[in-house]
């Protein structure tokens, strides 16, 4: 009879809240959680020949070239952290061959790129890895999707902004042709 009496006045506090105007509390599971992208590594590979992908569970975040392709790559990795978390990426299979020259590289929906490997000059051939992002069980997402302004290939450093990740690349030409990447902001599933 206790627990009835203190359910029933419960409801009555809700209720008189309600109609004062005044909403009550949210429940902890709809509060926000905090995303972090935090840069974790940089790693240089010889652009015409070497693969690259993040170390563990890391995504790629940023590129720099400058040179043709006997000059290096580097390539920036981020830890993804929700709440404080560290995110688990699950890294897939490579993407088949593309040429170089006018390749357009898009991950699937909500899937950050991990890896590139150019094999030769323009004339050469791409490839990339993508991977799923998963907290506390469920796939983050990837929204608001975007394409940069071009860079020159021989001259340039890219860095995603503010907790968005890279999701693609657009390259047309040789060394000094243009060079686009795809990113998006990461997510979490209500």
């Amino acid at each position: 009879m206790r627990k009835k009496k203190a359910l029933s006045a419960a409801a009555a506090a809700l209720t008189a809240l309600a109609a004062m105007g005044v909403a009550a509390p949210a429940p902890a599971s709809a509060a926000a959680v905090r995303v972090e992208v935090v840069g974790a590594h940089a790693g240089t590979v010889r652009e015409w020949i070497d693969p690259f992908t993040c170390p563990t569970n890391t995504v790629l975040t940023g590129r720099a070239h400058y040179g043709d392709e006997n000059a290096p790559t580097t390539y920036y990795c981020s830890f993804i952290l929700i709440d404080g978390e560290q995110a688990q990426v699950h890294i897939g299979e490579w993407t088949s061959r593309k040429k170089e020259n006018s390749s357009d590289y898009s991950a699937p929906d909500h899937h950050a790129v991990v890896g590139r490997w150019h094999e030769g000059d323009e004339n050469g051939y791409t490839r990339y890895r993508h991977a799923t992002v998963f907290w506390r069980g469920r796939q983050v997402l990837l929204a608001d999707g975007d394409v940069t302004a071009g860079y020159r290939e021989s001259n340039h450093t890219w860095q995603a902004g503010e907790n968005k990740v890279m999701t693609g690349r657009l390259h047309r030409g040789d060394e000094n042709g243009t060079t686009n990447y795809r990113f998006a902001t990461v997510a979490v599933p209500a």
